[in-house]
C-alpha cells in the first residue's frame, strides 16, 4: 500500500472559496490541518479534524511534518508554495515522495499583474530569508524588483534604506492584501512611500526609471584591485560593460604591471579595469578609451571617486584615439563585437617590446579569432575561460548565480628582433 502524502496546498486571502473543487475536498477531509494561525482562520472549524498552528521557524515545521508522515494532513501555505514557500524546503530536507503540492496564484504574480508589468527577468526575493542589506546589490543593477515585506522590513523601511543608499532611480508601488476585499495598491516615488504605513505582509515593486545610471554604493574596505563591482557607477540599461570583479583580477594579473606602467585600456565602459590599474600604476599613466559619451562620463566619476590621479579618460574610437598617445607597456582589450579581430592587430603594433596584452571576449567566434591573430605573433598565448557563480542565501541555504562565461587571452610580446 503506497503512503499516505502530505498536501501542501496554496491558500489566498479568500479562503476556501479560492481553491479548486479538488484541493476544497483535501482541506475538509484531512486528518490534520497544519499552517499559520492567519491561514488556519481562512478554513471553518471542523469537530472532526485536528489543527496544529506554526510559525515561520522551518525546523518547527519541519520537526512537525516528520512527525505527521503516513497521516492525512495538509500543510497550508499562502499562495504558492514552491516559490520562496516552504515546500521547496520540505522537499529538498524530507524528500519530494512524501508530498503532494498544489499551488495558488502566488501574491508575487499577483502583484505584478496588479501594476501591469512583466515578472520574466525581474529580481524577486522573500526579505524574510535574504534580508535587506543582502538584497541591495541586487537591487542596485536590476530593471524590475519584486520582494515579499516583513515586519522588520516594512515598504516605508525599505524606502528609507533605498534613499540612504542612493538607489532613488526606482518607481514603487506597494501592493496589500491581494485578492481580499480590502485590497490596496499604491504608487508613489520612495520619498513619499517612507512616510506611509502599510501591511506588515505586502509586496513591494520596484521599475527602474529610464536610463539612469547605477550609482555605487560607498567604498568599505577599499582594494588595490578585486573591488566589488557595486562600487563603480555602471551605465544602463546598457549591460556588460564593467569587467566582473572576478575577471578583473585575472586580467590586472596576467597585465603584470608595475609602479610606472603605461597601460591602455580599451573599450573601457565605465572604467573598472583602468582605475583599478592605476591604482597599481600610481607614478605611470593610465588611458581609459571609450567612444560612448555617457560611459566616458561615468570613468570620470568613478576615476574622482577612487581618486585615481594616473588615469586620463579619452573619449574617442580605437585606433583613431590611439595616434596621439604613448606606446603602452600593458594593453587591456575588451569588445564583443567582430572589429575585435583587427583592432587587436593594430594595438599589438604599438605594444613595447616585453610589453603585455591581455584580451577579453565573451563568445566562442571572438575567442578563436583573437587566439588565431596572437597565435601568428607569438608561440604561447594563455586562454582561460572563467565560469564564476556567486553564493546567494535563499531559505537558509546557499545557492549559486552564475555569471556569463568569460574568455582571456594573454601574450608578452617578444623583445627579440
Amino acid at each position: 500500500m503506497s503512503e499516505q502524502k502530505i498536501q501542501i496546498i496554496g491558500i489566498g486571502d479568500e479562503g476556501l472559496d479560492g481553491l479548486t473543487s479538488n484541493a476544497r475536498q483535501l482541506v475538509q477531509s484531512a486528518e490534520v490541518l497544519v499552517g499559520s494561525d492567519a491561514l488556519l482562520k481562512l478554513v471553518p472549524v471542523s469537530k472532526t479534524q485536528e489543527r496544529q498552528t506554526l510559525g515561520a521557524n522551518l525546523n518547527e515545521i519541519l520537526a512537525t511534518m516528520q512527525k505527521l508522515i503516513g497521516k492525512r494532513v495538509v500543510l497550508l501555505a499562502s499562495g504558492d508554495p514552491l516559490f520562496y514557500g516552504v515546500a521547496r524546503y520540505l522537499c529538498d530536507k524530507l524528500g519530494k515522495e512524501h508530498f503532494e503540492v498544489i499551488p495558488h496564484v502566488s501574491s508575487m504574480q499577483m502583484a505584478f499583474a496588479r501594476v501591469k508589468e512583466s515578472w520574466e527577468e525581474a529580481f524577486l526575493t522573500n526579505l524574510s530569508n535574504y534580508g535587506l542589506e543582502n538584497a541591495l546589490t541586487k537591487i542596485r543593477v536590476a530593471d524590475k524588483v519584486g520582494l515579499f515585506t516583513t515586519e522588520e522590513f516594512s515598504p516605508a523601511t525599505i524606502a528609507q534604506t533605498l534613499l540612504k543608499n542612493r538607489l532613488d532611480y526606482f518607481s514603487a508601488y506597494v501592493c496589500e492584501n491581494l485578492g481580499s476585499k480590502d485590497e490596496r495598491v499604491t504608487q508613489g516615488e520612495l520619498a513619499d512611500i517612507a512616510q506611509q504605513e502599510f501591511s506588515q505582509l505586502s509586496v513591494m515593486i520596484l521599475v527602474r526609471k529610464p536610463e539612469v545610471p547605477d550609482r555605487p554604493v560607498e567604498q568599505q574596505n577599499h582594494r588595490l584591485f578585486g573591488n566589488p563591482d557595486e562600487y563603480f557607477s555602471q551605465s544602463r540599461p546598457k549591460q556588460g560593460l564593467l569587467t566582473p570583479a572576478e575577471v578583473r583580477c585575472v586580467a590586472l594579473a596576467q597585465l603584470d604591471l608595475g609602479p610606472k606602467s603605461v597601460v591602455w585600456d580599451i573599450g573601457a565602459g565605465s572604467g573598472s579595469v583602468a582605475i583599478e590599474a592605476a591604482q597599481i600604476a600610481r607614478e605611470g599613466r593610465v588611458f581609459a578609451i571609450e567612444k560612448d559619451v555617457e560611459d566616458h562620463q561615468l570613468i570620470q566619476a568613478n576615476a574622482a571617486k577612487f581618486r585615481v590621479t594616473s588615469l586620463t579618460p579619452v573619449l574617442g574610437r580605437a585606433p583613431e584615439a590611439l595616434a596621439n598617445l604613448p606606446d603602452p607597456d600593458a594593453i587591456f582589450l575588451g569588445g564583443s563585437g567582430r572589429e575585435i579581430g583587427h583592432l587587436v592587430e593594430s594595438v599589438y603594433q604599438r605594444l613595447k617590446p616585453g610589453g603585455r596584452l591581455v584580451a577579453n571576449v565573451g563568445s566562442i567566434e571572438n575567442l578563436a579569432g583573437v587566439h588565431e591573430i596572437l597565435s601568428r605573433r607569438v608561440p604561447d598565448v594563455g586562454v582561460w575561460m572563467l565560469n564564476v557563480a556567486r553564493g546567494t542565501y535563499q531559505l537558509e541555504r546557499v545557492r549559486f548565480d552564475a555569471l556569463n562565461p568569460s574568455f582571456l587571452l594573454a601574450v608578452v610580446k617578444p623583445s627579440g628582433k
